[in-house]
């Protein structure tokens, strides 16, 4: 070799070697490539040995692309992190609490997990940290030294956290190097699905609550008593259940895993309205007026044997439903609806008079019949709730200030307003039916939602129509809730149900926890959606 030929190639190994010191990114299974195509090092040479510090060699990372939007990250120099086939899932000494998130995202991710280790090269590490580290639901989640560490507060915002983590992959192939920091801005956030009037298989529901879970909602209400048919098997009252309905044993299923995406299934039995499946085996409860005309679907709630059937099923149910919330209904009770109610139901005004006083009107029996039933089910640990227009203006009794108003409508008769009740310090849960409510066959002036409405101009705040309540009154909006009515059932299909509500849930779950003007547009946003797996 002749030394100007031997100074040409020692200088070529140099430049070589330089230019894999600039190009190198090493991932968890030392392969040396990444998302952005960068160079592997040569065969036989050491990657870890080559790479410099991640400072000087990665440009600064981007803020992960998942649905809904991180709040905060902290952006970092480093080559991120991806699987590799030495990756695990771990959890921190103290943390078995996490044992089925750990597991959950292990199986998503394809690698192992490994139980309370210590974290390696290329693992993934959930970690509960302090009660009082960060508000409820969330979570923070670094990636740096080719790991990822995921902690929270508790169990919820740290399997959200996971969330990140998958949604980032699918969409990029990596989770970018950094620190987010993330949190709800609203408690409850969710889907409410009528399966009274649309039966709904267990199947089907069960996949909905995996896309919510991966849309970090964490509250499904399930409507499954109307004047249509009762939808959930009984076991004190068999004679009320419609043909086609769910078993008890596929309700513990669609519970437990509700549950393990960190759900909350919010049941509803509407009374005193809405109970035609329930009146037709139970016709001597039927309200009439004082021709023998039906009210339909209203309860004669002058009858004792009214409120006993009722409680007999709030008892069962709430045994079959352990969560936090129940939902009374309290809507559409017909007899209001008349021009004079006390004329068109004597029976009614009578038993208002006897149980409140002379001056008392049908409207402060239907307030008692609200607050009775919320006596039910309030020593068993749970909140009740009620649609709006089950409460009245100027009534003796009033609701008990502890139930939650979820507002769906300005539009019924007598309808009030949401500073009403906000004013008067109720709490309130958001079901503008403006902009979230999916009614099948658009009946009555309904129209499909579109996400991308949703999206540009609902917030928490818009309750009624499209204009938002004052600012001072925030706090006492708690979330809200895509609501499916099935009042034309069989206009859709229900796999053309779960298309038509994809993208209007997944932008109700970007603006639920963050309800601020989005970064992106509704065309980026739906791009975004089909990269994270979110539009189906």
């Amino acid at each position: 070799m002749s030394p100007s030929r031997g100074a040409l190639v020692t200088g070529a190994a140099v430049t070589a070697a330089a230019a894999v010191v600039l190009t190198v990114v090493v991932w968890p299974d030392g392969s040396g490539s990444g998302p952005s195509g960068d160079t592997a090092s040569p065969s036989g040479t050491s990657a870890e040995a080559a790479a410099p510090s991640p400072s000087r060699s990665y440009p600064m990372s981007s803020t992960p692309s998942v649905i809904p939007a991180v709040r905060e990250h902290t952006a970092a120099r480093g080559p991120g992190w991806q699987p590799g086939e030495d990756s695990s899932v771990v959890i921190a000494q103290g943390s078995q609490a996490l044992a089925d998130e750990a597991q959950l995202i292990a199986k998503e991710l394809k690698i192992r997990y490994r139980g309370a280790e210590p974290a390696r090269a290329g693992d993934v590490e959930l970690a509960l940290g302090a009660k009082d580290a960060g508000p409820a639901e969330s979570y923070k989640l670094t990636v740096s030294d080719r790991k990822v560490k995921i902690t929270g507060p508790d169990e919820s915002g740290v399997f959200y956290g996971t969330r990140t983590l998958k949604q980032s992959l699918t969409a990029d192939g990596t989770v970018p190097e950094g620190v987010v920091n993330d949190r709800p801005d609203r408690p409850q956030r969710g889907l409410n699905l009528d399966i009274a009037r649309k039966h709904y298989s267990a199947e089907w529901i069960e996949d909905r609550i995996r896309e919510m879970g991966d849309l970090k909602l964490n509250q499904l209400g399930l409507h499954f008593s109307d004047d249509q048919a009762f939808r959930i098997e009984s076991k004190s009252h068999p004679e009320v259940v419609s043909d086609e309905a769910l078993t008890q044993a596929e309700v513990r299923r669609i519970v437990g895993l509700a549950n393990s995406r960190h759900i909350e299934v919010v049941p509803e039995i509407d009374s005193p309205g809405h109970l035609g499946a329930v009146l037709a085996a139970h016709p001597d409860l039927q309200l009439r007026n004082t021709a023998g005309v039906e009210s339909k679907g209203s309860i004669d709630i002058s009858k004792p044997a009214a409120a006993k059937l009722i409680d007999e099923l709030l008892e069962e149910y709430t045994e079959l439903f352990p969560g936090r919330f129940w939902h009374l209904g309290a809507d559409e009770y017909q007899a209001l609806t008349v021009q004079n109610p006390a004329a068109s139901y004597p029976q009614l005004q009578r038993a208002a008079e006897e149980k409140h006083g002379a001056d008392a009107t049908i409207e402060d029996l239907a307030t008692s019949w609200l607050n009775d039933r919320a006596d039910v089910v309030v020593p068993k640990g749970r909140t009740a709730k009620a649609w709006n227009d089950g409460l009245f203006r100027g009534t003796k009794v009033k609701a008990d200030e502890n139930i939650e108003i979820e507002y769906w409508t300005g539009k019924e008769i007598g309808a009030r307003p949401p500073q009403e009740y906000l004013a008067e310090g109720y709490k309130m849960l958001n079901l503008n039916d403006e902009f979230l409510y999916y009614v099948l066959g658009e009946p009555n002036e309904f129209v499909y939602p579109t996400g991308e409405r949703i999206y540009e101009q609902w917030t928490p705040l818009v309750l009624r129509g499209t204009e938002p309540v004052a600012e001072r009154y925030s706090k006492q909006i708690l979330g809200g809730r895509f609501a499916v009515w099935g009042d034309l059932p069989n206009a859709q299909t229900t796999e053309q149900v779960a298309d038509g509500i994809r993208m209007p849930l997944v932008a109700t779950s970007q603006k639920l926890w963050d309800p601020r003007k989005p970064a992106l547009s509704w065309a980026q946003f739906q791009e975004l959606a089909e990269r994270t797996g979110s539009a189906g």
